[in-house]
């Protein structure tokens, strides 16, 4: 049988590049890893600049209102003239910390403030102020005193509501142990334990010493209340002893296990 002939083998010396791909050439020139960075870097400094435009150069987030909220006895006037708001000036250049401290400082009635920014141009005023929870008579004024025991205001009329701290401790050992503020602060904690039908009814809470603390209610009624220990006790027996004894004139919870009344 004959073999193939050299066309069908093909010219000796010559490969056959019939099956390859034809090359391809370059399309465009190569971005080397160095200029790529490069570019990165100018977009992110470019891209920085404007955000710092923006932010201390543009009229676009510049102050221009200012809202207060949570004020009942300040009036939104008188807070914002103390907080002093920088209008016109660019928001995120405002100190909320010394705004909140000048606040706190020159209006005393303020427990807590929050100055936060409100994007893109306001400031915002959250005010929590203080409440009375006894009153000292002084020159025919009474002094607020709050449930931390800080005196924090000075009224013409008491408020509606609030009793009158009778603070007159007798000369003893227990006055030069825990002085005046101490006892005011138990008289306050004594307050706050007090069950909420009672507290509504408290006129007077009369402070001897620490550990004699008595209350007088409405209608003619007496709570020796002893110490401010045992606040919770207290406070349960004591109105498991009114409705009991609806009538009666003297409660003593002074030593809650041995409870007493009188006067019915």
């Amino acid at each position: 049988m004959a073999g193939p002939t050299t066309a069908q083998r093909g010219a000796p010396g010559r490969a056959d590049t019939s099956a390859r791909p034809p090359h391809i050439g370059p399309v465009g020139p190569r971005i080397s890893p160095r200029a790529l960075l490069i570019l990165i870097g100018a977009a992110a400094a470019l891209l920085a600049a404007f955000v710092i435009w923006a932010l201390y150069g543009s009229s676009w987030l510049r102050v221009e209102k200012v809202t207060t909220s949570g004020v009942e006895v300040l009036t939104r006037e008188e807070v914002e003239a103390v907080a002093a708001t920088p209008v016109g000036a660019p928001l995120v250049s405002v100190d909320t910390d010394a705004m909140e401290h000048r606040l706190r400082q020159k209006l005393p009635r303020i427990d807590r403030v929050d100055v936060v920014r409100s994007w893109p141009n306001g400031i915002g005023l959250k005010v929590t102020e203080r409440k009375p929870v006894l009153l000292v008579e002084k020159a025919g004024r009474f002094v607020e005193v709050d449930a931390k025991g800080v005196r924090f205001a000075t009224v013409e009329r008491a408020p509606k509501g609030v009793p009158l701290l009778e603070l007159n401790p007798e000369p003893s050992a227990s006055l030069r142990r825990f002085g005046g503020d101490r006892l005011l602060r138990e008289a306050v904690r004594v307050t706050g334990d007090l069950p909420a039908a009672v507290a509504r009814d408290t006129e007077v809470v009369r402070v001897a010493s620490f550990d004699a603390i008595s209350l007088r209610l409405t209608r003619d009624r007496e709570v020796t209340w002893g110490s401010g220990e045992d606040g919770a006790a207290k406070a349960h027996i004591l109105s498991a002893l009114m409705k009991a004894e609806p009538k009666a004139g003297q409660f003593d919870v002074s030593a809650p296990t041995a409870p007493a009344v009188s006067g019915s």
